[in-house]
């Protein structure tokens, strides 16, 4: 018998965005209705007890570990589908600008590989090599003035990835049954889910549990990237050391008091500041870098990753940063459950890779 409502109702396609971090594995899925994303499912599945040791710990896991623990992410969250996008970690990668002489678009290929020899430090042929034309920006030419005839030089994005590492993810993404439509690099997911194509410069803060990355981004376009060596789970150790806890309470102190603990916990907060003062002055460094490079202000530094949801985080960010400072809502793209808004406005900064990712897959599933 045919169904009544199947000329109404037709079936939306679903698709679901993979971030696979060092410290966690987190999934979200959306479909698309009336023009707008609206979230179905999300979840998130620390990788540190798939290595037989604490949550939160960054870990290196064997590809039959990752394949299990991504398979129970995907049972867990009850996710429908197989189609998605991953994000591959930035460490995976080497990104960097260049830049070319004029020359007729047909040759910028080849132009940029030969250019990028001298950046890549392994045969191009062991990587996966693409790029990126940044737009120059409109200029204004006085009624007195002339404009410049001479071409100009083009800056161009350049990310390589090698291929024994690509080949290891695409293994892992199929051994757990999922049909990944492309792969990008964790930054741009992120730029998608948390930056406005506006005019202003922003600095986002990704801290995960091993490193904390800085990207500077103008008009919704990667400007400068930079890694620190530290992450939340520097944090953990050094807290373990100088209170000597097992690393599991330290965890649980760090995230239950943060820097909100009080006069009791005077050195729970010092340990604390010292290790984030030193993030702090690093995407300071890379700021003052990006400002003097272009002659442009950073107007606003934008918070993701799981290791700023840290309490008092923003307060001391606020303080050493003299901007705007806010957390990353990337949920905020999406339509979600009214009753779940605070849920979610704690969340976004963990998911927000995820996010960025399933939103490509969505549009480009059109």
């Amino acid at each position: 018998m045919a169904s009544f409502f199947s000329p109404i109702f037709q079936k939306e396609t679903s698709v679901l965005g993979i971030d696979i971090g060092s410290s966690a594995v987190k999934v979200v899925q959306i479909r698309k209705k009336r023009g707008r994303a609206v979230l179905e499912t999300y979840g998130e599945l620390a990788l540190g007890p798939y290595a037989a040791t604490e949550v939160g710990r960054a870990v290196s896991l064997p590809a039959a570990k990752m394949i299990e623990a991504v398979k129970d992410l995907l049972r867990e969250s009850k996710t429908t589908t197989v189609s998605c996008g991953a994000a591959l970690p930035l460490s995976s990668s080497l990104i960097t600008f260049i830049s070319i002489p004029p020359v007729p678009d047909k040759q910028v290929g080849d132009v940029v590989t030969i250019e990028a020899r001298k950046y890549i430090p392994v045969p191009l042929n062991e990587v996966f090599l693409d790029y990126s034309i940044i737009p120059k920006e409109d200029t204004y030419v006085g009624e007195n003035e002339t404009a410049k005839t001479e071409p100009e030089r083009r800056d161009v994005l350049v990310v390589a990835i090698h291929n024994e590492y690509l080949n290891e993810y695409q293994s892992i993404m199929s051994s757990s049954g999922l049909q990944p439509s492309f792969y990008e690099i964790e930054i741009f997911s992120s730029i998608r889910a948390v930056a406005d194509q506006g005019v202003s410069t922003v600095m986002i803060i990704d801290m995960g549990a091993r490193a904390t990355k800085l990207y500077v981004v103008e008009r919704g376009i990667l400007r400068a990237s930079h890694i620190v060596n530290k992450g939340s789970q520097d944090i953990t150790l050094a807290l373990s050391k100088a209170l000597s806890v097992p690393v599991i309470d330290a965890e649980t102190m760090k995230r239950s008091k943060g820097l909100k603990g009080g006069p009791e916990y005077k050195e729970l907060t010092e340990i604390i500041t010292v290790n984030l003062d030193y993030i702090f002055y690093e995407a300071n460094a890379a700021l003052l870098n990006y400002q003097k490079k272009y002659q442009k202000n950073v107007g606003k530094v934008i918070l993701t990753g799981g290791g700023v949801l840290l309490k008092g985080f923003t307060d001391l960010a606020k303080v050493s940063f003299q901007t705007d400072v806010v957390y990353a809502d990337p949920f905020g793209k999406l339509e979600t459950p009214a009753f779940l808004a605070e849920e979610f406005a704690t969340a976004g900064p963990e998911f927000t890779v995820a996010i960025g990712a399933a939103l490509r897959c969505l549009s480009e599933s059109e």
